[in-house]
C-alpha cells in the first residue's frame, strides 16, 4: 500500500509519473498533502486551476530558485501544463498570490513537522550518537517587507528611524543531527516580554522525548529547561552557564577535569507559576566536563560542558567531547536556511504570509536533506558529509527531467552518485570570525524615509 509519509524520493518519483502531477510533486506527493491539510484544502482561485497542492507546488518551485520571484514561478506551471497538453494559465501572478495567500498556516506547520520526523525516523541506528536520537537547537532573526502590517506584528529594532529599518522575527528551529531535518520550530518577535530564544524553545521543547539528547549552547543551560528535559527521561549536552563557578576539586571525580556535582534549585523567576516552580525538584545531578578544543595556530580554548549523562564507563569524556564539538552543525543547517535559501529576507506583505513562507522554505529544506539521507545511505556515508548547495543546485537541475524520462532508477542513482561526489570538509574546531572579506559600496545609511528625499540628495 502507498504510504506518502514515509515514502521514498524515487517513490514519489515514480508515484509523480504514473498521476501525471507536476514534477515537484516527486518531493512532496499529493496524499501527503492531503493529509497534513485535511479539510482545509481544496481550490484555492476562480479558475480552479491552484488547488492546494498546485500552489504548494509552485510555492516549492518559488523557494528553490535563485530569484524566488512569482513570476518564475507562475512560468514553471505554464511550462508543465502546456507540456502535457493543458491550457495555459494565465501569467499574471495574481491568482498565484491569492492562493498563497489561502494556504493554512497550522497545516503548513504540520506538514514541516511531519516531514522532518519521518525523514529522521527513516534514519539506519548507525547515524544515531550511541544509540540516541540528539536534537539541537539554535535561534536566528529574520528580516522582511517594511510594511505597516508587519510592522504592527514584528516592529523593528528600537535604534531606527521610522521607515528606515526592516521589521524583524525572532525564529528557534530544533533540528535533527543525524539527519539535519527541522523537526519543529518557533517564531516571535524580535523584542518584548518572553520573546527571547530559551522563551520560543520551550513552546516547542515537548518534541525532546525520553531517550533523546539535548545538544546546545549556553543559552539553553538553565537549570530549569535542564530539569524539565531530565524528569521527562530525556538527556542533555550544554555548555555551562556564564554565571555558575566551576571548581573540579569538588563533586564526585570520575578523572581529570571530569565530576559529579550538585546544583539546588535557583529561587522562581518572574515568568514561572508557584506551582509550576513547586513541580521542580529541590536539586539535580550534574556532570561537569571541561574540554580543551586545540587549532594549529590558534590559543587553545576550554569549553565547560554540563551533562546529564553520568555514566562515566558507557559515556566517556572524549564521547561526549566529540559530540559537543558537533554542536556546530545547527549553525551550519541555519546557514543553508538562510543563505543557501535566501531566507534571511522575506518577501510578503502581510505576517501571516511571512509565517508560510519561512515554513515553505523549511519544508523544500527538509525535502533537499531526503535526498541527501538517501544518497548517503547508498554508499555508506553521513548526511552531513554532503553539500546542501550541491545537493540543491543538483537537485533543481535534473528534477524537471526526471519527471518526464522513464529510467527513473537509472537517473535516481545518476542523481544520488552526483551529490556524493560533493563532500564537505570535517573540521569540528574551525573558527568562523564574523567579518567580510568583500568591502561594501560606500553609500549613506538611510536617516529618514525614501520618499522624504529630494532628487540628488544623499
Amino acid at each position: 500500500m502507498y504510504q506518502p509519509q514515509f515514502a521514498s524520493f524515487r517513490q514519489r518519483l515514480e508515484f509523480a509519473r504514473q498521476s501525471n502531477d507536476l514534477y515537484f510533486a516527486s518531493l512532496l506527493d499529493r496524499q501527503t498533502i492531503a493529509a497534513a491539510f485535511g479539510e482545509a484544502s481544496g481550490i484555492l482561485d476562480s479558475a480552479r486551476i491552484y488547488t492546494t497542492a498546485v500552489t504548494l507546488w509552485v510555492f516549492l518551485s518559488q523557494v528553490l530558485s535563485i530569484d524566488h520571484g512569482c513570476v518564475s514561478a507562475v512560468a514553471r506551471l505554464i511550462h508543465y501544463r502546456c507540456a502535457r497538453g493543458l491550457r495555459a494559465c494565465s501569467s499574471e501572478t495574481g491568482m498565484y498570490c491569492i492562493a498563497r495567500d489561502k494556504l493554512d498556516e497550522t497545516a503548513m506547520h504540520r506538514l514541516v513537522a511531519t516531514t522532518g520526523q519521518a525523514i529522521e525516523n527513516q534514519a539506519p541506528d548507525r547515524w544515531l550518537w550511541l544509540g540516541h536520537r540528539v536534537i539541537t537547537a539554535d535561534g536566528t532573526t529574520i528580516t522582511m517587507a517594511d510594511t505597516a502590517d508587519n510592522q504592527a506584528e514584528y516592529p523593528q529594532q528600537r535604534g531606527q528611524a521610522i521607515g528606515c529599518g526592516f521589521p524583524i522575527m525572532r525564529v528557534v528551529v530544533l533540528f535533527a543531527l543525524s539527519t539535519g531535518t527541522v523537526l519543529e520550530t518557533a517564531m516571535g518577535k524580535y523584542r518584548g516580554k518572553l520573546t527571547a530564544e530559551v522563551s520560543l524553545f520551550r513552546e516547542i521543547d515537548a518534541i525532546i522525548e525520553e531517550n533523546d539528547v539535548f545538544l546546545a549552547d549556553r543559552a539553553y543551560s538553565s537549570w530549569f529547561d535542564m530539569a524539565r528535559l531530565m524528569a521527562r527521561g530525556a538527556d542533555v549536552v550544554v555548555r555551562k552557564h556564564h554565571l555558575r563557578k566551576s571548581d573540579f576539586r569538588s563533586g564526585i571525580r570520575y578523572g581529570k577535569d571530569d565530576h559529579a556535582i550538585r546544583l539546588d534549585k535557583p529561587g522562581r523567576p518572574e515568568w514561572m507559576s508557584q506551582e509550576a516552580y513547586e513541580d521542580y525538584p529541590d536539586f539535580i545531578l550534574i556532570r561537569e566536563i571541561k574540554i580543551r578544543v586545540e587549532n594549529r595556530g590558534f590559543r587553545t580554548r576550554q569549553i565547560i560542558v554540563h551533562t546529564s549523562l553520568s555514566d562515566d564507563m558507557e559515556y566517556s569524556k572524549e564521547d561526549i567531547a566529540a559530540l559537543f564539538r558537533r554542536r556546530w552543525q545547527a549553525e551550519l543547517n541555519l546557514r543553508s536556511l538562510k543563505t543557501v535559501m535566501q531566507m534571511d529576507h522575506l518577501r510578503c506583505k502581510k505576517p501571516h504570509r511571512v509565517r508560510n513562507e519561512m515554513r515553505a522554505h523549511m519544508l523544500a529544506y527538509n525535502l533537499i536533506r531526503q535526498v541527501m539521507c538517501e544518497a548517503a545511505m547508498t554508499d555508506g556515508m553521513r548526511p552531513w558529509q554532503i553539500s546542501f548547495k550541491s545537493t540543491l543546485s543538483t537537485l533543481a537541475e535534473m528534477l524537471p527531467t526526471l519527471s518526464v524520462i522513464s529510467a527513473v532508477d537509472e537517473l535516481c542513482n545518476v542523481l544520488y552518485q552526483s551529490c556524493r561526489r560533493h563532500r564537505v570538509g570535517d573540521r569540528p574546531d574551525r573558527y568562523e570570525p564574523r567579518v567580510l572579506k568583500r568591502r561594501p559600496k560606500q553609500y549613506k545609511l538611510m536617516q529618514k524615509p525614501r520618499h522624504d528625499y529630494k532628487p540628488g540628495e544623499a
